[in-house]
């Protein structure tokens, strides 16, 4: 599945007046993680583990 394929979502943290946003989508050999201003710009692909574990971190450790 190519970039341009994948069906892509917008943080739920991501503010209304633009900023700092992130976009990810998921595909059946990774997770794809862009900048929402910068559609044609370097995006980050990592294992769907290493996602979940990510985002579990995130959970045990919020910043706000």
């Amino acid at each position: 599945m190519s970039t341009e394929q994948l069906h892509w979502f917008k943080s739920s943290y991501s503010g209304a007046e633009g900023g700092t946003c992130v976009e990810v989508a998921a595909s059946p050999s990774a997770i794809h993680v862009r900048d929402s201003k910068n559609l044609q710009g370097p995006q980050l692909a990592v294992a769907a583990a290493t996602w979940s574990a990510f985002v579990s971190y995130a959970r045990r450790h919020p910043t706000g």
